[in-house]
């Protein structure tokens, strides 16, 4: 299926190469992402993936678990993480989705439906599968990104964009282009000033649809 904005992610029994269990289990109480790779052992994946490494401190400030998935088997992985670990300097110790058989990609709509993998296969043949998801508690998908083979993600900007979501979060607030945590937000339209001055206090009108204010503790 493909997934939209709001849709509860399928609970998807996941193989992995910390165990095996349901994708709800694993997001539990908690946010998620989960970011898709092609095939172990290649370049651009290897430095993904060791962001996400090095991001281990700030995953865990923000309450978020991460998993990974390539279209490759267990013992791969456990190999690659080795890899993954010298190249930089961090453990990897998040798990990483054994999808050798592409169920998971294509439930998740990563590939085309008739997608297969062929003898000697070369990650141009899985090269669809370079997705971020990020799901919310509830199990609802928040925002994904999709990049082609030639582009490292920006974990950065994925690290940006999870706290614009944690910040926004069943509160009637959006964040402005380029936000960063701690920086004024916009007060949503669903409220009217009066509203809005007794929810958030005070409030600075720009235009009569743009309204910031504070970003809520």
């Amino acid at each position: 299926m493909a997934l939209r904005i709001n849709d509860v992610v399928p609970n998807l029994d996941l193989v992995t190469d910390q165990g095996n269990f349901k994708l709800h289990d694993f997001i539990g109480d908690s946010w998620a992402i989960l970011f898709s790779h092609p095939k172990d052992f290649t370049p651009v994946c290897t430095t993904e993936f060791g962001a996400v490494a090095q991001l281990a401190a700030e995953w865990e400030k923000r309450g978020t678990k991460v998993i990974g998935l390539s279209v490759d088997g267990v013992e791969e992985h456990v190999e690659w993480k080795a890899d993954i670990e010298k190249f930089s300097g961090a453990k990897a110790g998040f798990p990483i989705i054994a999808d050798d058989d592409l169920s998971i990609s294509k439930a998740l709509d990563m590939l085309p439906a008739n997608a297969y993998l062929p003898d000697g296969r070369t990650a141009a043949d899985s090269a669809s599968v370079r997705v971020v998801f990020i799901f919310s508690p509830d199990k609802k998908l928040q925002l994904s990104m999709t990049y082609p083979m030639s582009v490292g993600r920006n974990f950065a900007e994925v690290l940006r964009a999870l706290d614009a979501l944690q910040a926004t979060y069943q509160v009637p607030i959006a964040t402005p282009a380029n936000w960063v945590n701690g920086q004024d937000v916009i007060v949503a339209l669903s409220l009217n000033d009066e509203q809005a001055k007794e929810r958030f206090g005070e409030i600075d009108v720009k235009l009569p649809y743009l309204r910031t204010t504070k970003q809520p503790s």
